[in-house]
Parts: C-alpha cells; sequence; structure tokens
C-alpha cells in the first residue's frame, strides 16, 4: 500500500480565514485574504513576496492588525494630492484665514517639493526624517531659486552660495503643519498611523524678546504722553493686550463706571476681506479686565479728542467713518497693524529707547508683573493664555530671577536668626572628624 505525499507548499490547505498563498509564473509568491475596511466592511487585499514565507508574512501581519480593530488604509494617492485636499476641504474650515494662508504657503514650498510624490499610505518615517535632515542643511537659496530670479544675483547663482538654512523654529513648524495633516488622515481612516509623529525634531529654543524695564517704561509713557494714540500706549503697557485686540477694541466694550474692559474680537489684516475684525485668537483670550486707573483717565481724554466739539468727528465732518472703535484713523477708520508698527518705532527712536517689536509690550507688562510678586495665575488670566503652562514657559526667566530673590531672603532670614540667638557660622572652621569605627 502506497503511502500518500504531503502537498506542495504551493497546495497546502489553510484555515479558513488566513487567505491563499501560491507562486505566480513570474517566480514571486502571493498572498492574499481578506481584512477589515474603512466603513466596517471587508476586503480582499494582495501581497507578494520574492518566498514563500516572505508573502505569508505580510499577509498574516495584515489579517493580524485587522483582527485588533484596524482598517486597512485606503489611501491610493499621493502625498501631494492628499495635502491639497486637506487645504481646500479640511484646514479652510477649521484655521482662521491667516493661518491657512500660512500653512498653505508651508505646504507648496516645502512638503509638495520634498513628499509630495510619495505614496501616502506608504510614507514612512524614515521618509520624513531624511526629508527634513536635508531640508536642515539646505541653503533655501539654492533650493527654491530665490536667488536666480533676482536681477543681481548674489548668491547661489553668483557662485557664493550664503548658507541660508531655515531655523529650528520654522523646521518645528513645518514638521507641526504634515502631523497636522495626517493626523486627520488617520481621523479619516486613509492611513493607520502618523509615522511624522515618530520623527523628533527636537524643541527649538524660544525666540529672545526683550522687555522695558520699569524705568524704560516710564521713559517711553513720558515720551508718548502728547501723542494722539496715547490711550492706546499705556493700556498696551499696563495691561498686556495684544496688538490686534488693542486695535478691534470698541466703546461698547470698555465700562468706565466700573473700570472694566471686555475683550472680544481682534482686528488682522487678511488677503480676502482687508482690515477684518475676527474672533479672538482662542477661547480664553476672550476676557474682561480690569483697567488701571490711570488707563480709564486716559480714555476719557481720548474720547474727548476724538467726540468732542472740536474733536477728530467734527474735522472729519461727512468723511467720518463711525466703527465705533476705540482707537481709530482721524477719520474713524481702523487703523492698520503695519501703520502702527511704524508709528511704535518712531516713537522709540524720539525716546531714545532701543528697537523693540510691538508685542514686546505685552512681555514687558508680564515681566514686570511678576517681577512685582504677582501670582503666576493672574498674569496668565490677564494676557488670555490658553493654558498656565505657556505662561510658565515664555516667562522663565523671570521665574529664575524670582527664585534667586526668594533663596537670597531665605539666606538673609537664617543670617538674622542666628544673629538674634548669638550663634556663629562655624562653616569657616574645620569639620569635627568623626571616629574610626572598627
Amino acid at each position: 500500500m502506497n503511502t500518500p505525499r504531503d502537498p506542495s507548499p504551493s497546495r497546502r490547505v489553510r484555515a479558513k480565514g488566513d487567505g491563499t498563498v501560491y507562486q505566480r509564473k513570474d517566480g514571486r509568491w502571493e498572498a492574499a485574504g481578506y481584512v477589515l475596511a474603512p466603513g466596517n466592511t471587508r476586503k480582499r487585499v494582495r501581497v507578494y513576496g520574492s518566498t514563500r514565507t516572505e508573502a505569508l508574512a505580510k499577509l498574516t501581519e495584515k489579517i493580524a492588525s485587522s483582527n485588533r480593530g484596524v482598517p486597512v488604509p485606503s489611501a491610493q494617492g499621493s502625498v501631494s494630492a492628499y495635502l491639497t485636499y486637506w487645504l481646500e476641504a479640511v484646514a479652510v474650515h477649521q484655521l482662521r484665514e491667516n493661518t491657512h494662508t500660512r500653512y498653505t504657503a508651508c505646504v507648496n514650498q516645502y512638503l509638495v517639493p520634498g513628499l509630495g510624490k510619495k505614496k501616502l499610505a506608504k510614507l514612512t518615517a524614515k521618509d520624513v526624517r531624511t526629508w527634513l535632515n536635508q531640508v536642515r542643511t539646505t541653503c533655501q537659496c539654492c533650493a527654491r531659486g530665490i536667488d536666480a530670479s533676482r536681477t543681481q544675483p548674489r548668491c547661489c547663482a553668483a557662485g557664493a552660495c550664503c548658507s541660508k538654512r531655515l531655523s529650528p523654529l520654522t523646521l518645528a513648524y513645518i514638521h507641526s503643519v504634515l502631523k497636522s495633516a495626517l493626523e486627520h488622515a488617520v481621523r479619516e481612516e486613509e492611513i493607520t498611523r502618523n509615522v511624522a509623529r515618530n520623527v523628533r525634531t527636537g524643541t527649538p529654543r524660544p525666540r529672545r524678546f526683550e522687555p522695558l524695564t520699569a524705568d524704560e517704561a516710564r521713559q517711553f509713557l513720558a515720551a508718548v504722553r502728547n501723542d494722539r494714540l496715547f490711550a492706546l500706549y499705556e493700556l498696551a503697557l499696563r495691561a498686556g493686550l495684544r496688538k490686534g485686540e488693542l486695535l478691534g477694541l470698541q466703546w461698547e466694550d470698555l465700562d468706565l463706571q466700573t473700570g472694566t474692559a471686555s475683550i472680544r474680537r481682534t482686528l488682522q489684516r487678511t488677503q480676502t476681506g482687508g482690515l477684518t475684525a475676527l474672533p479672538t485668537k482662542t477661547r480664553a483670550s476672550e476676557r474682561r479686565i480690569a483697567l488701571p486707573s490711570e488707563c480709564i483717565h486716559s480714555f476719557k481724554e481720548h474720547r474727548e479728542v476724538q467726540e468732542g466739539e472740536e474733536g477728530e468727528r467734527e474735522a472729519a465732518a461727512d468723511d467720518w467713518r463711525d466703527n465705533g472703535l476705540v482707537f481709530s484713523t482721524p477719520a474713524g477708520g481702523p487703523i492698520d497693524p503695519a501703520n502702527l508698527n511704524r508709528s511704535f518705532r518712531s516713537l522709540l527712536d524720539r525716546a531714545g529707547l532701543r528697537r523693540i517689536r510691538f508685542h514686546d509690550l505685552r512681555h514687558s507688562t508680564a515681566t514686570l508683573l511678576l517681577e512685582q510678586g504677582v501670582e503666576l495665575v493672574v498674569v496668565k488670566e490677564l494676557l488670555g493664555h490658553a493654558h498656565i503652562g505657556v505662561t510658565a514657559t515664555v516667562y522663565a526667566h523671570v521665574r529664575l530671577r524670582l527664585q534667586r530673590n526668594a533663596i537670597d531672603l531665605l539666606s538673609h532670614a537664617l543670617q538674622v536668626s542666628n544673629e538674634a540667638t548669638g550663634q556663629h557660622d562655624d562653616r569657616d572652621e574645620s569639620p569635627l572628624r568623626a571616629a574610626t569605627i572598627r
């Protein structure tokens, strides 16, 4: 009696649900099986390998992921196609217009040229890391042809590369945009994981700023005392409001009787609407703050200049634009943030102070408050930060200075205590030697 032979590896019977494995005519091995697809459906997938073991391992991995409830990626297009879809159909409804404009520039200038041709479903963390390392070491004049488009080239096109590389902050921003796009692809079950999250770019150093000291702040307020926007600069320095919040402030937001102001909107220039009043930066930015008594007096003077008998409204006559803005042009229109920056720089020069950004007035407010011993949570509420961790991180240098002051105070207290009890400090004497224990 002849014993039947075992079936060949390619013909071996597999259990139900394990899929099939067979050798193709070209010599490669193909494995196919049903896995979970988006929408709680089943989909037949095929994988390939040079050996039966390799093809079977790939199929087993996909079936195992399917059994854990992870659907197979449905993305068939390129990274470029998905980024375009994400910007036009998703991000445009979730981001402010200026933020969406920056995202679009980031995608067009960096992400699409670097990763756009890769398949979205096949993008790996190694691809992202390799590309980021390349961008980090590439001169942007060379990569983007900036110098070649100049009338008189002075860099790469002239044979003298300036090695203009992206800053760590810009690299981190590009990385964050890619992470946001891929995170949405995961939520839509286009891909199974966000590979950009597995890439570490390092924590960039925060942007350095030089806030005004108390003496410089007093010098600045004295220099701008006769400026028509003195109330704006005083409020910026005493309350730490953002530039857009100051320019978007309306008279109906002020309650000079109780001395409070409601921050509800911000004025920004957008590409489509020009100067537009938008909601505050975050939900925490919409807040109610107490006004300093000096600011209340300045507001009353400012309103008299704007609404008085011989004020700006009367001078403008029919040209007056009634927008209800506290700080406006002499004709009542909104003030362009760029024009405010230029006026601010001129005032700094007139006051004999160093050049700082307008936003550094806000930093000056927080720094001076913390140095006066104001609680961090109070500063956070005044500035309208979403989380107290933001306040603590931005003003870490102030906290270190306060720690030094606290340590010095403690040292002084201990020294006074020693003198009162008649004890002397034995730190300069030789320490006692302990007996040897055998």
